[in-house]
């Protein structure tokens, strides 16, 4: 089938979808639609997350439904409630112009009161997520006696997600003479063994080869060790101004974390995971789906039903451990012949999964290095330039301030003007990256120096060097790191030639050591700055805080130090017989 027209759905429906862009069928469309409108027989469909399935089960689901009979004819179960809403809403507007036809959604996480309001006004298509719908069965609100067809979309999320009693219960409650339609993107075991327990008859549909990539999807690996996975993270959204993307992470805990730390740190992000109440997570989507959100964290199962355009970016803070997982990730960019990224944070026991990942789905993967300080300052730096450049200018509005603005300006030439306005816009992020180090995980190759010239100072000039220990008012609550403090530093002095020593962050202060002769010249300086919103306090501490002492320390305080020899060991053969251990145990067998 070459258009919807030729499906032979009805008017109402047809003009629906025209509005909606419709025009030529997906494969998975092509395949299923045409089966659903002449045959009863059962289907077990192979698709991905993004090949148009709603619309394959939806459009002749909306099509069969008897509007005069208030009865439930179709029941749709899908994994999660954002999945479930987001069906129900494709075809609302699928049905808006036929009379008669209600569609409902049933989920947890809302007033369950409600929903069995609804259901006892009729509702001819009910979606629903496996425990809810259970539930509803189980007070007799929902009658599933006499449905002619169950549609299983997600099938093996579904059941990773532990649904398969609530699966079992509802499948055995429904009529024997019914149509079953299985779609999954991946026929595990479990899969099949529903198949084979519920299905009979059965017609497979595989629109394309499984586990393969998107065409037009750039897969990059970033190769750091794990404890800068974040940072990775950060120089990613800081060097492209304009991202739009999803950051996947492992578990629930994780999400949150990885989230609260770019709001934290200034980044328009938010996260959707279980902990949850559905009004909050239709709020942090309505905010993502209208880009008020440029970055939403999240794990596989919270993502499950986002369906978002556009996406530029997709971020694996961790790699998944089925191959599978991955690919249905990155699928969700590079849509509607748009190009798109998915890059992988990953350290050296992650290559296995990269290969795997190659292996079975056909996808290479790109080596590049994490951005640099200076590639991050650089590309921020012209794309302010362009903003700059394309700004509309509405002289209605600013012309009775012109005026104003030429005086309080009138004292700079062209060149300091331009210096003024873009180091305003542009200071926190030569801040922060003036001294950022390079957290590529070296393998030989491509090795990048990134070190400033304090970094590159030989150990026997910094042995000569006399320092000054110097305590600040501010520490880790404030978001300071060595990165941040040594740029602070360099940027007082006006100079990265400045030779730094030891260096200690506590939370509300912290310590460092600066080369004796530039201490005055910093501290005067320091002290007329703010940092985070804190005015800064410096000067001269006496010597760097002592480390508090470990348990080992304490333990081995006041012995004798021994040298590690056959009998002089710390316990060794001299003293398990003072101990009585195995010296002993031989003088009393003599």
């Amino acid at each position: 089938m070459s258009t919807f027209d030729e499906f032979g759905l009805k008017i109402e429906i047809q003009k629906a979808i025209k509005e909606l862009g419709f025009e030529t069928p997906t494969p998975i469309q092509a395949e299923t639609i045409p089966h659903l409108m002449s045959s009863d027989q059962d289907i077990i469909a192979t698709a991905q997350t993004g090949t148009g399935k709603t619309a394959a089960f939806g459009l002749p689901a909306i099509h069969l439904a008897d509007g005069g009979n208030k009865k439930t004819q179709t029941l749709v179960l899908c994994p999660t409630r954002e999945l479930c809403v987001q069906i129900t809403r494709d075809l609302m507007s699928y049905s808006k112009y036929l009379k008669g036809i209600n569609i409902l959604a049933v989920y947890g996480g809302a007033k369950i009161s409600n929903q069995i309001r609804a259901l006892k006004q009729g509702a001819q298509i009910v979606i629903g997520t496996p425990g809810r719908t259970r539930d509803l069965i189980n007070r007799k609100n929902l009658s599933i006696g006499h449905i002619e067809r169950v549609i299983l979309d997600e099938a093996d999320e579904m059941l990773t997600m532990g649904f398969k009693e609530e699966l079992d219960a509802i499948l055995e409650n429904t009529p024997r003479e019914k149509q079953t339609l299985l779609f999954s993107a991946t026929m595990s075991k479990k899969v099949v063994a529903i198949t084979r327990k519920y299905m009979k008859n059965t017609v497979e549909i595989a629109v394309a080869r499984r586990n393969i990539g998107a065409e037009n999807v750039k897969h990059v690996i970033y190769r750091v060790h794990a404890k800068d996975r974040y940072e990775v993270l950060k120089r990613i959204a800081d060097m492209n101004p304009n991202i739009y993307g999803i950051v996947f992470c492992r578990t629930r805990r994780e999400t949150k974390e990885i989230a609260n730390k770019l709001m934290h740190d200034g980044y328009n992000a938010d996260a959707i995971h279980g902990d949850l109440s559905q009004s909050q997570r239709d709020e942090v989507m309505g905010k993502f789906r209208r880009r008020s959100l440029q970055v939403l964290v999240a794990t596989d199962v919270a993502a499950r039903g986002l369906d978002v355009n556009d996406l530029t970016h997709i971020i694996n803070y961790n790699l998944p451990d089925d191959p599978e997982v991955y690919v249905h990730r990155s699928g969700r960019t590079g849509r509607a012949g748009k190009s798109g990224i998915s890059i992988a944070i990953i350290h050296t026991r992650d290559m296995r999964k990269i290969r795997d990942i190659e292996r079975i789905s056909g996808i290479s993967f790109s080596r590049e290095l994490v951005p640099s300080g200076r590639d991050i300052c650089e590309k921020r730096l012209y794309a302010l330039i362009d903003k700059i450049e394309k700004v509309e200018v509405n002289e209605e509005q600013i012309g009775p301030f012109l005026n104003d603005i030429y005086e309080k300006l009138g004292s700079f030439d062209r060149e300091n003007l331009i210096k003024h306005f873009v180091s305003a816009e542009f200071n926190r992020y030569l801040s922060y990256y003036k001294n950022a180090r390079d957290i590529n995980i070296s393998d030989g190759k491509n090795k990048r120096d990134s070190r400033e010239p304090q970094e590159r100072k030989s150990r026997s000039e910094r042995r000569k060097t006399k320092f000054a220990t110097i305590y600040i008012n501010i520490g880790g609550r404030n978001s300071l790191n060595p990165n941040r403090l040594m740029g602070l530093i360099n940027e007082a002095l006006d100079s990265k030639d400045a030779v730094i020593g030891s260096i200690d962050i506590m939370k509300k202060f912290s310590f460092f050591e600066i080369e004796d002769s530039r201490k005055d010249a910093l501290i005067k300086a320091l002290n007329k700055e703010t940092f985070e919103g804190v005015s800064l306090s410096v000067e001269i501490s006496k010597e760097m805080p002592n480390r508090v002492p470990s348990k080992k320390d304490e333990y081995f305080k006041g012995k004798k130090k021994k040298k590690y020899g056959k009998d002089q060991k710390f316990w060794g053969k001299k003293d398990r017989k003072k101990k009585g251990g195995r010296g002993k145990r031989k003088n009393r067998k003599k």
